[in-house]
C-alpha cells in the first residue's frame, strides 16, 4: 500500500481517518497545500457541517483547483460524509457550486412516517454492483450515519451502493477513480476498516 493524504481544511474527523487507516496497515499524512495534494498517491477528502462552509473552506485555503487537478491525473480520490457531497455539483443546503468531478446534486432526504432528519446512527449499506471499493463486504455490512442531506449523481451508474432510510438512497458512488461514501468508515469498526483498507489498496 502506498500512502493515503488526507486534506486537511479544517473540516473532518481527520485524527480518526487517520488512527483507521493506520490500523489497517496504511500510512497517512495530512494534506493542507496544493502542493501536497498534487505528490499525493491517494486523496480522502472528509468533512463535517454545511456544503458552503465546506466549499468556501476549500477555496480560501485555494485546495478548489488542486483536488480538480488530481482527480484529472486518475488518482483514487474518496470523499467522506459531506465530502462525498462536495464531489457533486450543488446541493440544496447552499449556493456554492461543489467540485463536480461527479456530475449531480444534493438534495434534502425527506421526513415521514419514522423518518426523522438528521439520518444518525448504523443502518445497512447495500452494493448494487461489483467494485474493488466494496470487496469483501457482507452483506449485511452496517456503517454509521450523520447527515441530513442526500446526493443524487445524474448518471445512476454512478451509484456504488444504497441505504434505505425512508426512501433509498446512494450511500457510495463511484465514477472511474473518483469514490464517495456518505457514512463515516472511521466510526464503523470492522465494516469501515475494509472500505478504507480497499481504498487504500487501489
Amino acid at each position: 500500500m502506498t500512502t493515503v493524504s488526507i486534506v486537511d481544511y479544517g473540516l473532518g474527523n481527520l485524527g480518526s481517518v487517520m488512527n483507521m487507516l493506520k490500523r489497517v496497515g496504511a500510512s497517512s499524512r495530512l494534506a493542507k497545500t496544493a502542493d501536497e495534494i498534487a505528490s499525493s498517491d491517494r486523496l480522502i477528502l472528509p468533512g463535517i457541517g454545511a456544503f458552503d462552509t465546506g466549499m468556501a473552506l476549500l477555496d480560501h485555503a485555494d485546495l478548489t483547483p488542486a483536488i480538480t487537478a488530481f482527480a484529472a491525473t486518475g488518482k483514487p480520490v474518496l470523499g467522506i460524509c459531506l465530502g462525498m457531497q462536495l464531489l457533486l455539483d450543488s446541493s440544496e443546503e447552499g449556493s456554492a457550486s461543489g467540485l463536480g468531478l461527479i456530475r449531480g446534486k444534493t438534495l434534502r432526504i425527506p421526513e415521514g412516517d419514522g423518518v426523522r432528519v438528521p439520518h444518525m446512527g448504523w443502518n445497512l449499506v447495500e452494493a448494487v454492483r461489483p467494485d474493488p471499493l466494496v470487496a469483501e463486504l457482507p452483506a449485511d455490512s452496517r456503517f454509521y450515519f450523520v447527515h441530513s442531506y442526500r446526493v443524487v449523481p445524474d448518471d445512476e451508474n454512478d451509484v456504488l451502493a444504497i441505504t434505505r432510510y425512508g426512501v433509498p438512497f446512494a450511500s457510495m458512488i463511484r465514477s472511474e477513480n473518483v469514490m464517495g461514501a456518505q457514512y463515516h468508515p472511521e466510526k464503523s469498526h470492522a465494516f469501515g476498516m475494509r472500505v478504507l483498507s480497499n481504498f487504500a489498496s487501489l
